[in-house]
């Protein structure tokens, strides 16, 4: 079981850092004055903002929570306000592209400014989790935790709307783009 919630956690993260690389090719372009397909953007702030903010991070903090009852710890509120970070920047990269796609100009320069952060932001997140947060779980959290903190996260988990083998029409679009660029 323990295998099984940390590894989706961590193909997750893979997932995502594949998503932040198409961001970091696009932000390139972008900042030298290039065409973008804005569509693809917002579609990879779409995917953070339906799946990894509302399925994948709440995982996490059901984890986290439980860890901290079991060590008996009051832990640090990082883990819970990097996921709130995550929210507002997604949130705000967000209404940018929708501007844009509305035909309302907004700042280039602010745009690349905050395409830059937010993948930033998005890679530290994660390095923390696998570096600090996963490792201490893994030496803690034993079968009998995992089996009920699975029974605790059974309403946070869905299928991955990008990732999984469904015939989910959502992402179409970004779906096609990964599959030919790699």
């Amino acid at each position: 079981m323990e295998t099984t919630m940390l590894a989706r956690l961590n193909h997750d993260h893979k997932h995502i850092a594949i998503l932040l690389n198409i961001l970091k090719v696009k932000h390139n372009r972008l900042a030298q004055g290039e065409a973008v397909n804005f569509n693809l953007i917002r579609d990879v702030v779409e995917y953070m903002q339906s799946y990894a903010e509302h399925s994948h991070h709440p995982l996490e903090d059901i984890i986290y929570s439980y860890y901290l009852k079991k060590t008996a710890q009051t832990g640090t509120k990082k883990l819970a306000e990097q996921h709130q970070g995550l929210v507002d920047a997604s949130a705000s990269l967000m209404a940018s592209l929708n501007l844009i796609l509305s035909d309302v100009v907004v700042s280039r320069e602010q745009l690349v400014l905050d395409l830059k952060a937010y993948v930033i932001l998005q890679e530290d997140h994660m390095l923390f989790e696998e570096r600090d947060i996963f490792p201490r779980w893994a030496e803690v959290i034993d079968q009998t935790d995992w089996q009920e903190i699975q029974a605790l996260c059974s309403l946070k988990l869905i299928d991955d709307p990008l990732f999984s083998d469904n015939d989910n029409a959502v992402f179409e679009e970004l779906r096609d783009y990964i599959t030919r660029d790699e």
